[in-house]
Protein backbone atom coordinates (compact mmCIF):
# COMPACT_ATOMS: atom_id res chain seq x y z
CA UNK A 1 0.00 0.00 0.00
CA UNK A 2 1.30 2.91 -0.88
CA UNK A 3 1.53 5.91 1.90
CA UNK A 4 1.60 9.62 1.69
CA UNK A 5 2.27 12.20 3.41
CA UNK A 6 0.02 15.18 4.02
CA UNK A 7 -0.03 18.65 4.89
CA UNK A 8 3.48 19.54 4.62
CA UNK A 9 5.03 19.12 1.04
CA UNK A 10 3.28 20.11 -1.84
CA UNK A 11 1.55 16.98 -3.74
CA UNK A 12 2.29 16.10 -7.38
CA UNK A 13 -0.39 14.59 -10.05
CA UNK A 14 0.85 11.55 -9.65
CA UNK A 15 0.59 11.74 -5.55
CA UNK A 16 -2.63 13.22 -6.31
CA UNK A 17 -4.24 10.55 -8.36
CA UNK A 18 -2.79 7.91 -6.19
CA UNK A 19 -4.55 9.17 -3.53
CA UNK A 20 -7.80 8.46 -5.45
CA UNK A 21 -7.23 4.86 -5.54
CA UNK A 22 -8.24 2.41 -3.09
CA UNK A 23 -5.38 1.28 -0.78
CA UNK A 24 -3.77 4.61 -0.60
CA UNK A 25 -3.15 5.85 2.87
CA UNK A 26 -2.27 8.83 3.97
CA UNK A 27 -0.52 9.93 7.36
CA UNK A 28 0.15 13.17 8.91
CA UNK A 29 4.01 13.92 9.91
CA UNK A 30 4.50 14.79 13.06
CA UNK A 31 6.31 18.50 12.25
CA UNK A 32 2.38 18.95 11.28
CA UNK A 33 1.00 18.62 14.70
CA UNK A 34 3.06 21.62 16.13
CA UNK A 35 1.98 23.88 13.31
CA UNK A 36 -2.05 22.08 13.99
CA UNK A 37 -1.55 23.01 17.63
CA UNK A 38 -0.31 26.70 17.18
CA UNK A 39 -3.32 27.62 14.99
CA UNK A 40 -5.76 25.81 17.17
CA UNK A 41 -4.64 28.22 20.32
CA UNK A 42 -5.59 31.29 18.16
CA UNK A 43 -9.07 30.01 18.02
CA UNK A 44 -9.16 29.25 21.62
CA UNK A 45 -8.08 32.18 22.84
CA UNK A 46 -10.19 34.21 20.85
CA UNK A 47 -13.12 32.58 22.11
CA UNK A 48 -11.58 32.75 25.80
CA UNK A 49 -11.06 36.76 25.05
CA UNK A 50 -15.01 37.05 23.44
CA UNK A 51 -13.44 38.66 20.43
CA UNK A 52 -15.46 38.83 17.62
CA UNK A 53 -13.92 36.36 15.12
CA UNK A 54 -16.11 35.13 12.07
CA UNK A 55 -16.91 31.59 11.89
CA UNK A 56 -15.90 31.02 15.54
CA UNK A 57 -18.29 33.04 17.30
CA UNK A 58 -20.84 34.50 14.70
CA UNK A 59 -23.53 33.47 12.29
CA UNK A 60 -22.20 32.59 8.51
CA UNK A 61 -22.82 34.48 5.32
CA UNK A 62 -25.53 37.59 5.61
CA UNK A 63 -25.94 36.24 9.35
CA UNK A 64 -22.14 37.13 10.17
CA UNK A 65 -23.30 39.92 12.35
CA UNK A 66 -24.98 37.44 15.10
CA UNK A 67 -22.59 36.93 17.96
CA UNK A 68 -23.08 33.14 19.14
CA UNK A 69 -22.36 33.02 23.09
CA UNK A 70 -19.52 30.28 24.28
CA UNK A 71 -21.93 27.65 25.20
CA UNK A 72 -23.18 27.57 22.30
CA UNK A 73 -20.66 27.20 19.75
CA UNK A 74 -20.84 23.47 19.39
CA UNK A 75 -24.01 23.43 18.35
CA UNK A 76 -23.38 26.24 16.13
CA UNK A 77 -20.84 24.08 14.43
CA UNK A 78 -22.68 21.20 14.10
CA UNK A 79 -26.22 22.81 12.84
CA UNK A 80 -23.68 24.14 9.83
CA UNK A 81 -22.64 21.36 8.63
CA UNK A 82 -26.78 19.59 9.27
CA UNK A 83 -27.69 22.60 7.39
CA UNK A 84 -25.91 23.10 4.37
CA UNK A 85 -25.94 18.85 3.83
CA UNK A 86 -28.32 19.86 1.10
CA UNK A 87 -26.36 18.55 -2.11
CA UNK A 88 -28.59 16.17 -4.91
CA UNK A 89 -27.71 14.31 -8.22
CA UNK A 90 -26.32 11.56 -8.83
CA UNK A 91 -22.93 10.64 -6.18
CA UNK A 92 -19.87 11.33 -7.47
CA UNK A 93 -17.37 8.31 -8.08
CA UNK A 94 -15.83 6.39 -5.20
CA UNK A 95 -12.19 7.95 -6.19
CA UNK A 96 -13.77 11.50 -6.80
CA UNK A 97 -14.94 11.66 -3.06
CA UNK A 98 -12.23 9.55 -2.20
CA UNK A 99 -9.92 12.38 -3.15
CA UNK A 100 -11.93 14.91 -2.23
CA UNK A 101 -11.44 13.85 1.42
CA UNK A 102 -7.54 13.15 1.21
CA UNK A 103 -7.45 16.90 -0.17
CA UNK A 104 -9.27 18.40 2.71
CA UNK A 105 -7.12 16.50 4.80
CA UNK A 106 -4.33 17.88 3.44
CA UNK A 107 -5.72 21.72 3.29
CA UNK A 108 -6.42 21.45 7.35
CA UNK A 109 -3.47 19.70 7.92
CA UNK A 110 -1.51 22.49 6.88
CA UNK A 111 -2.18 24.77 9.84
CA UNK A 112 -4.12 27.81 8.72
CA UNK A 113 -8.09 26.55 9.35
CA UNK A 114 -7.62 26.01 13.72
CA UNK A 115 -8.68 22.35 14.15
CA UNK A 116 -7.78 20.01 16.33
CA UNK A 117 -5.49 17.01 15.73
CA UNK A 118 -8.02 14.90 16.72
CA UNK A 119 -10.57 15.75 14.31
CA UNK A 120 -7.98 15.08 11.90
CA UNK A 121 -7.10 12.10 13.20
CA UNK A 122 -10.91 10.93 12.54
CA UNK A 123 -10.83 12.11 9.27
CA UNK A 124 -7.64 10.11 8.44
CA UNK A 125 -8.68 6.92 10.19
CA UNK A 126 -11.83 6.76 7.51
CA UNK A 127 -9.78 7.26 4.54
CA UNK A 128 -7.25 4.72 5.48
CA UNK A 129 -9.85 2.18 6.63
CA UNK A 130 -11.36 3.16 3.17
CA UNK A 131 -14.60 4.64 4.48
CA UNK A 132 -15.29 7.26 2.08
CA UNK A 133 -18.04 9.92 2.33
CA UNK A 134 -20.85 9.83 -0.46
CA UNK A 135 -21.18 13.40 -1.92
CA UNK A 136 -23.28 14.19 -4.42
CA UNK A 137 -22.87 15.73 -7.29
CA UNK A 138 -25.53 19.07 -7.26
CA UNK A 139 -25.59 21.70 -5.32
CA UNK A 140 -22.34 23.82 -5.12
CA UNK A 141 -21.94 27.07 -6.78
CA UNK A 142 -18.09 26.90 -6.43
CA UNK A 143 -17.70 30.39 -3.39
CA UNK A 144 -17.60 30.01 -0.17
CA UNK A 145 -16.08 26.72 -0.81
CA UNK A 146 -17.91 23.57 -2.36
CA UNK A 147 -20.48 24.29 0.71
CA UNK A 148 -22.98 21.30 -0.06
CA UNK A 149 -21.11 18.82 -0.97
CA UNK A 150 -18.37 19.14 1.46
CA UNK A 151 -21.24 19.27 4.34
CA UNK A 152 -22.09 15.76 2.77
CA UNK A 153 -18.35 15.24 3.51
CA UNK A 154 -18.48 15.90 7.05
CA UNK A 155 -21.83 13.94 7.90
CA UNK A 156 -20.17 10.78 9.04
CA UNK A 157 -17.82 12.50 11.35
CA UNK A 158 -21.14 12.83 13.03
CA UNK A 159 -22.12 9.79 12.83
CA UNK A 160 -24.55 10.69 9.70
CA UNK A 161 -24.85 10.38 5.94
CA UNK A 162 -23.45 7.32 4.24
CA UNK A 163 -19.29 6.23 3.35
CA UNK A 164 -18.58 4.04 0.52
CA UNK A 165 -17.09 0.99 1.75
CA UNK A 166 -14.27 -0.28 -0.25
CA UNK A 167 -14.60 1.81 -2.82
CA UNK A 168 -13.81 0.35 -5.50
CA UNK A 169 -16.31 1.48 -8.90
CA UNK A 170 -18.81 -1.23 -9.49
CA UNK A 171 -17.87 -2.97 -6.33
CA UNK A 172 -19.49 -0.56 -4.02
CA UNK A 173 -21.44 -0.48 -1.14
CA UNK A 174 -22.80 1.92 1.26
CA UNK A 175 -22.56 2.25 5.42
CA UNK A 176 -24.30 4.38 7.11
CA UNK A 177 -21.91 6.95 9.28
CA UNK A 178 -22.22 6.03 12.50
CA UNK A 179 -21.61 2.46 11.51
CA UNK A 180 -18.73 3.48 10.02
CA UNK A 181 -17.35 5.64 13.12
CA UNK A 182 -17.76 2.36 15.01
CA UNK A 183 -15.93 0.14 12.20
CA UNK A 184 -12.78 2.64 13.14
CA UNK A 185 -13.31 2.40 16.99
CA UNK A 186 -14.56 6.30 17.38
CA UNK A 187 -17.13 7.91 18.80
CA UNK A 188 -19.25 10.63 16.77
CA UNK A 189 -17.31 14.15 16.99
CA UNK A 190 -18.33 16.83 18.79
CA UNK A 191 -17.04 19.82 16.92
CA UNK A 192 -15.15 22.65 18.53
CA UNK A 193 -15.30 26.63 17.70
CA UNK A 194 -14.18 27.10 14.13
CA UNK A 195 -14.35 23.44 13.14
CA UNK A 196 -17.43 23.12 11.28
CA UNK A 197 -16.86 26.07 9.22
CA UNK A 198 -13.27 24.57 8.45
CA UNK A 199 -14.51 21.26 7.25
CA UNK A 200 -16.83 22.96 4.37
CA UNK A 201 -14.96 26.16 3.58
CA UNK A 202 -13.01 25.06 0.10
CA UNK A 203 -12.64 24.03 -3.26
CA UNK A 204 -11.87 20.44 -2.53
CA UNK A 205 -14.59 18.93 -4.38
CA UNK A 206 -14.15 21.03 -7.52
CA UNK A 207 -10.39 20.22 -7.52
CA UNK A 208 -10.78 16.39 -6.81
CA UNK A 209 -13.19 16.17 -10.16
CA UNK A 210 -10.86 18.50 -12.07
CA UNK A 211 -7.93 16.69 -11.15
CA UNK A 212 -8.70 13.49 -12.12
CA UNK A 213 -9.80 14.74 -15.31
CA UNK A 214 -6.60 16.43 -15.87
CA UNK A 215 -4.88 13.02 -15.20
CA UNK A 216 -6.87 11.18 -17.74
CA UNK A 217 -6.75 13.97 -20.34
CA UNK A 218 -2.69 14.00 -20.10
CA UNK A 219 -2.90 10.19 -21.69
CA UNK A 220 -5.54 11.45 -24.18
CA UNK A 221 -3.13 13.66 -25.43
CA UNK A 222 -0.45 11.04 -26.00
CA UNK A 223 -3.14 8.39 -27.17
CA UNK A 224 -4.85 11.09 -29.84
CA UNK A 225 -1.63 11.53 -31.09
CA UNK A 226 -0.67 7.75 -31.57
CA UNK A 227 -4.51 6.88 -33.29
CA UNK A 228 -2.94 10.22 -35.71
CA UNK A 229 -0.24 8.38 -36.36
CA UNK A 230 -2.02 5.00 -37.16
CA UNK A 231 -4.42 7.16 -39.66
CA UNK A 232 -1.21 8.79 -41.16
CA UNK A 233 0.00 4.85 -42.55
CA UNK A 234 -3.99 3.30 -43.30
CA UNK A 235 -4.69 6.51 -45.22
CA UNK A 236 -1.34 6.76 -46.96
CA UNK A 237 -0.58 10.49 -45.69
CA UNK A 238 2.47 12.11 -45.71
CA UNK A 239 4.11 12.89 -42.70
CA UNK A 240 6.43 15.66 -44.66
CA UNK A 241 4.12 18.16 -42.04
CA UNK A 242 5.95 16.99 -39.45
CA UNK A 243 9.22 17.66 -39.86
CA UNK A 244 10.84 19.40 -37.25
CA UNK A 245 11.72 22.79 -39.21
CA UNK A 246 8.51 22.87 -39.62
CA UNK A 247 7.77 23.30 -36.38
CA UNK A 248 10.95 25.41 -35.00
CA UNK A 249 9.14 28.22 -37.31
CA UNK A 250 5.87 28.89 -35.44
CA UNK A 251 8.10 27.52 -31.93
CA UNK A 252 5.05 26.52 -29.45
CA UNK A 253 5.88 23.71 -27.26
CA UNK A 254 2.72 21.71 -27.87
CA UNK A 255 3.28 22.03 -31.33
CA UNK A 256 6.66 20.83 -31.50
CA UNK A 257 6.27 18.02 -29.18
CA UNK A 258 3.23 16.89 -31.02
CA UNK A 259 5.43 16.94 -34.44
CA UNK A 260 8.10 14.95 -32.49
CA UNK A 261 5.54 12.82 -30.55
CA UNK A 262 4.11 11.99 -34.60
CA UNK A 263 8.07 11.52 -36.19
CA UNK A 264 8.99 8.77 -33.17
CA UNK A 265 5.84 6.63 -34.27
CA UNK A 266 6.29 6.69 -37.99
CA UNK A 267 9.43 6.43 -37.72
CA UNK A 268 10.78 3.30 -39.46
CA UNK A 269 7.53 2.84 -41.45
CA UNK A 270 7.55 0.95 -44.56
CA UNK A 271 4.21 2.27 -45.35
CA UNK A 272 5.60 5.74 -45.48
CA UNK A 273 8.40 4.64 -48.46
CA UNK A 274 6.05 2.59 -50.47
CA UNK A 275 4.24 5.82 -51.81
CA UNK A 276 6.84 8.89 -51.51
CA UNK A 277 6.83 9.76 -54.67
CA UNK A 278 2.91 9.12 -55.14
CA UNK A 279 0.84 11.40 -56.86
CA UNK A 280 -0.65 13.05 -53.81
CA UNK A 281 0.14 17.09 -53.24
CA UNK A 282 -1.56 17.99 -49.37
CA UNK A 283 -3.44 16.06 -46.72
CA UNK A 284 -7.30 17.43 -45.44
CA UNK A 285 -6.43 19.44 -43.05
CA UNK A 286 -7.32 16.69 -40.09
CA UNK A 287 -3.84 15.13 -41.32
CA UNK A 288 -1.88 18.07 -41.99
CA UNK A 289 -1.95 20.62 -39.44
CA UNK A 290 -2.51 17.37 -35.96
CA UNK A 291 0.43 19.06 -35.07
CA UNK A 292 -0.98 22.74 -34.24
CA UNK A 293 -4.36 21.35 -32.92
CA UNK A 294 -3.16 18.65 -30.99
CA UNK A 295 -0.09 20.76 -29.99
CA UNK A 296 -3.06 23.44 -28.69
CA UNK A 297 -4.66 20.69 -26.93
CA UNK A 298 -1.34 19.88 -24.81
CA UNK A 299 -0.41 23.71 -24.52
CA UNK A 300 -4.12 24.07 -22.73
CA UNK A 301 -3.21 20.81 -20.77
CA UNK A 302 -0.17 22.03 -19.01
CA UNK A 303 -2.09 25.30 -18.04
CA UNK A 304 -4.72 23.18 -16.88
CA UNK A 305 -2.50 21.09 -14.90
CA UNK A 306 -0.40 23.54 -13.52
CA UNK A 307 -3.70 25.41 -11.65
CA UNK A 308 -5.07 22.32 -10.18
CA UNK A 309 -1.68 20.76 -8.86
CA UNK A 310 -1.44 24.27 -7.47
CA UNK A 311 -4.99 24.66 -5.88
CA UNK A 312 -4.92 20.73 -4.90
CA UNK A 313 -2.06 21.95 -1.76
CA UNK A 314 -3.46 25.26 -1.62
CA UNK A 315 -5.22 26.71 1.32
CA UNK A 316 -8.70 27.42 0.41
CA UNK A 317 -10.40 27.75 4.22
CA UNK A 318 -12.08 30.96 5.96
CA UNK A 319 -11.11 32.74 7.93
CA UNK A 320 -7.79 31.54 7.90
CA UNK A 321 -5.66 31.58 11.05
CA UNK A 322 -2.23 32.88 10.91
CA UNK A 323 0.79 32.22 13.69
CA UNK A 324 0.74 35.22 14.57
CA UNK A 325 -2.31 35.41 15.91
CA UNK A 326 -4.16 36.96 13.12
CA UNK A 327 -7.45 35.74 11.96
CA UNK A 328 -7.86 37.35 8.15
CA UNK A 329 -11.45 36.49 6.47
CA UNK A 330 -10.72 36.67 2.83
CA UNK A 331 -11.82 34.66 -0.40
CA UNK A 332 -9.34 31.73 -0.95
CA UNK A 333 -12.38 29.46 -1.16
CA UNK A 334 -13.75 31.20 -4.70
CA UNK A 335 -13.02 28.78 -7.51
CA UNK A 336 -12.73 31.25 -10.48
CA UNK A 337 -9.00 29.56 -10.84
CA UNK A 338 -10.22 26.30 -11.00
CA UNK A 339 -13.76 26.84 -12.99
CA UNK A 340 -11.89 29.04 -15.88
CA UNK A 341 -8.85 26.47 -16.24
CA UNK A 342 -11.63 22.81 -16.05
CA UNK A 343 -13.18 25.33 -18.76
CA UNK A 344 -10.16 25.64 -21.20
CA UNK A 345 -9.31 22.02 -20.59
CA UNK A 346 -13.18 20.94 -21.60
CA UNK A 347 -12.75 23.12 -24.75
CA UNK A 348 -9.16 21.51 -25.44
CA UNK A 349 -10.21 17.78 -25.58
CA UNK A 350 -13.35 18.77 -27.07
CA UNK A 351 -10.83 19.60 -30.42
CA UNK A 352 -9.45 16.53 -29.77
CA UNK A 353 -12.22 14.99 -30.31
CA UNK A 354 -13.10 17.00 -33.04
CA UNK A 355 -10.52 16.97 -35.34
CA UNK A 356 -9.96 13.08 -34.65
CA UNK A 357 -14.15 12.36 -35.74
CA UNK A 358 -12.69 14.26 -39.26
CA UNK A 359 -10.39 11.81 -39.36
CA UNK A 360 -12.74 8.84 -39.08
CA UNK A 361 -14.44 10.09 -42.08
CA UNK A 362 -11.55 10.33 -43.81
CA UNK A 363 -11.03 6.26 -43.03
CA UNK A 364 -14.31 5.37 -44.06
CA UNK A 365 -15.46 7.51 -46.90
CA UNK A 366 -14.00 5.90 -49.68
CA UNK A 367 -14.42 9.44 -51.78
CA UNK A 368 -11.70 10.17 -49.35
CA UNK A 369 -9.50 7.37 -48.54
CA UNK A 370 -8.94 4.73 -51.23
CA UNK A 371 -10.03 2.05 -48.82
CA UNK A 372 -12.96 0.10 -48.93
CA UNK A 373 -16.09 1.93 -47.90
CA UNK A 374 -16.49 1.77 -44.48
CA UNK A 375 -13.66 -0.19 -44.40
CA UNK A 376 -16.17 -3.23 -45.01
CA UNK A 377 -15.15 -6.80 -46.41
CA UNK A 378 -17.96 -6.74 -48.36
CA UNK A 379 -19.62 -3.24 -48.91
CA UNK A 380 -23.46 -3.07 -49.11
CA UNK A 381 -23.68 -6.79 -48.12
CA UNK A 382 -21.78 -5.22 -44.87
CA UNK A 383 -22.01 -1.81 -43.32
CA UNK A 384 -18.44 -2.12 -41.67
CA UNK A 385 -17.75 1.15 -39.49
CA UNK A 386 -20.21 3.23 -41.03
CA UNK A 387 -21.76 3.92 -37.61
CA UNK A 388 -19.36 3.69 -35.53
CA UNK A 389 -18.66 7.28 -37.75
CA UNK A 390 -22.13 8.60 -36.44
CA UNK A 391 -21.13 7.49 -32.96
CA UNK A 392 -17.92 9.66 -33.36
CA UNK A 393 -19.95 12.39 -34.31
CA UNK A 394 -22.36 12.30 -31.84
CA UNK A 395 -20.14 12.66 -29.10
CA UNK A 396 -17.82 15.09 -30.29
CA UNK A 397 -21.37 17.10 -30.61
CA UNK A 398 -22.10 16.96 -27.11
CA UNK A 399 -18.99 18.03 -26.54
CA UNK A 400 -19.32 21.70 -28.16
CA UNK A 401 -22.54 22.18 -25.20
CA UNK A 402 -20.44 20.83 -22.95
CA UNK A 403 -17.45 22.74 -23.65
CA UNK A 404 -19.91 26.00 -23.17
CA UNK A 405 -17.69 27.80 -20.39
CA UNK A 406 -19.65 27.62 -17.24
CA UNK A 407 -16.47 30.04 -15.41
CA UNK A 408 -18.31 33.30 -17.20
CA UNK A 409 -21.66 32.78 -15.28
CA UNK A 410 -22.31 33.99 -11.83
CA UNK A 411 -25.89 34.04 -9.71
CA UNK A 412 -25.98 35.83 -6.49
CA UNK A 413 -26.44 33.43 -3.55
CA UNK A 414 -26.94 33.71 0.68
CA UNK A 415 -29.12 37.06 0.35
CA UNK A 416 -26.65 38.77 -2.34
CA UNK A 417 -23.54 38.77 0.17
CA UNK A 418 -22.33 36.42 -2.14
CA UNK A 419 -22.68 37.70 -5.37
CA UNK A 420 -20.10 36.54 -7.39
CA UNK A 421 -19.59 32.90 -7.62
CA UNK A 422 -17.55 30.36 -9.80
CA UNK A 423 -19.64 27.63 -10.91
CA UNK A 424 -16.67 25.40 -10.23
CA UNK A 425 -18.31 22.30 -10.00
CA UNK A 426 -19.95 22.17 -12.86
CA UNK A 427 -17.13 23.51 -14.83
CA UNK A 428 -15.20 20.59 -13.72
CA UNK A 429 -18.20 17.90 -14.05
CA UNK A 430 -18.16 18.93 -17.31
CA UNK A 431 -14.83 18.80 -18.14
CA UNK A 432 -14.64 15.24 -17.05
CA UNK A 433 -17.56 14.30 -19.54
CA UNK A 434 -15.46 15.81 -22.27
CA UNK A 435 -12.90 13.79 -21.52
CA UNK A 436 -14.77 10.83 -22.05
CA UNK A 437 -16.98 11.00 -24.52
CA UNK A 438 -13.36 12.11 -26.09
CA UNK A 439 -11.03 8.83 -25.26
CA UNK A 440 -14.39 7.34 -26.98
CA UNK A 441 -14.10 9.25 -30.31
CA UNK A 442 -10.32 8.36 -30.18
CA UNK A 443 -10.53 4.81 -29.58
CA UNK A 444 -12.94 4.82 -32.50
CA UNK A 445 -10.29 6.05 -34.73
CA UNK A 446 -8.01 4.06 -33.44
CA UNK A 447 -10.40 1.03 -34.13
CA UNK A 448 -10.87 2.37 -37.70
CA UNK A 449 -7.08 3.35 -38.21
CA UNK A 450 -5.81 -0.25 -36.98
CA UNK A 451 -8.88 -1.36 -39.54
CA UNK A 452 -7.67 0.90 -42.36
CA UNK A 453 -4.06 -0.33 -42.29
CA UNK A 454 -4.99 -3.95 -42.14
CA UNK A 455 -6.62 -3.29 -45.64
CA UNK A 456 -3.67 -2.46 -47.23
CA UNK A 457 -0.42 -3.87 -48.52
CA UNK A 458 0.85 -5.66 -46.26
CA UNK A 459 4.10 -3.48 -45.45
CA UNK A 460 5.42 -3.12 -41.58
CA UNK A 461 3.92 0.55 -40.10
CA UNK A 462 6.22 2.85 -37.96
CA UNK A 463 7.73 0.72 -34.44
CA UNK A 464 5.09 3.28 -32.53
CA UNK A 465 2.18 2.35 -34.94
CA UNK A 466 3.16 -0.78 -35.37
CA UNK A 467 2.92 -1.56 -31.75
CA UNK A 468 -0.23 -0.06 -30.57
CA UNK A 469 -1.79 -1.94 -33.99
CA UNK A 470 -0.16 -5.14 -31.88
CA UNK A 471 -1.64 -4.64 -28.79
CA UNK A 472 -5.33 -4.07 -30.37
CA UNK A 473 -5.32 -7.34 -32.26
CA UNK A 474 -4.89 -8.48 -29.09
CA UNK A 475 -7.84 -7.52 -27.69
CA UNK A 476 -10.04 -6.51 -31.10
CA UNK A 477 -9.38 -9.04 -34.20
CA UNK A 478 -9.64 -7.13 -37.59
CA UNK A 479 -13.15 -6.97 -39.33
CA UNK A 480 -14.05 -9.73 -41.97
CA UNK A 481 -17.34 -9.29 -41.38
CA UNK A 482 -19.94 -7.36 -39.80
CA UNK A 483 -20.64 -7.98 -36.30
CA UNK A 484 -21.38 -6.62 -32.78
CA UNK A 485 -19.53 -3.53 -32.60
CA UNK A 486 -19.94 -2.40 -29.52
CA UNK A 487 -17.91 -5.03 -27.62
CA UNK A 488 -14.95 -3.67 -30.14
CA UNK A 489 -15.53 -0.17 -29.22
CA UNK A 490 -15.63 -0.80 -25.65
CA UNK A 491 -12.10 -3.10 -25.38
CA UNK A 492 -10.32 -0.63 -27.51
CA UNK A 493 -11.67 1.94 -25.21
CA UNK A 494 -10.59 -0.07 -22.35
CA UNK A 495 -7.41 -0.01 -23.94
CA UNK A 496 -7.19 3.70 -24.03
CA UNK A 497 -8.38 4.22 -20.38
CA UNK A 498 -6.16 1.50 -18.55
CA UNK A 499 -2.79 2.25 -20.07
CA UNK A 500 -2.31 -0.60 -22.18
CA UNK A 501 -2.34 0.97 -25.42
CA UNK A 502 0.35 3.79 -24.08
CA UNK A 503 2.37 1.13 -22.04
CA UNK A 504 2.71 -0.71 -25.02
CA UNK A 505 4.35 2.10 -27.76
CA UNK A 506 6.07 3.27 -24.31
CA UNK A 507 7.57 -0.05 -24.17
CA UNK A 508 9.72 -0.07 -27.82
CA UNK A 509 12.91 0.98 -27.86
CA UNK A 510 13.84 4.36 -29.56
CA UNK A 511 9.93 5.45 -29.74
CA UNK A 512 9.27 8.59 -27.54
CA UNK A 513 5.82 10.20 -26.62
CA UNK A 514 5.35 12.90 -24.11
CA UNK A 515 3.00 15.66 -23.63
Amino acid sequence: MKTIAVGSDDLSLDQLVTLSRPGAMIRIPRPVHAALARSRKVVEEAVRSGKTVYGVNTGFGKLAGVSVEAAKLEVLQRNLILSHATGVGEPLDPEVCRLALALRIHNLARGFSGVRLQLLDVMVRLFNADLIPVLPSQGSVGASGDLAPLAHMALPLLGQGEVYDGGRVGRTKRLAGRAALRRISRAPVALAAKEGLALINGTQVMTAIGVLAVARARDLNLIADIACATTVEALRASERPFVAKVHQLRPHPGQARTAANLRSLLHGSKVMLSHRTCGKVQDAYSIRCSPQVHGAAKDAWRFAADVLVTEASSVTDNPLVFPDGDVVSAGNFHGQPVSQALDFLAISVSTLANISERRIENLVNPDISGLPPFLAHQPGLESGLMISQVVAAALASENKSLAHPASVDTIPTSANREDHVSMGVTAARHAAQVVANSETVVAIELLCAAQGLDCGEPLAPGRGVAAAHAKLRESVRPLDRDRYLAPDIAATLALVRGGGLLDAVRGVPGVSVSC
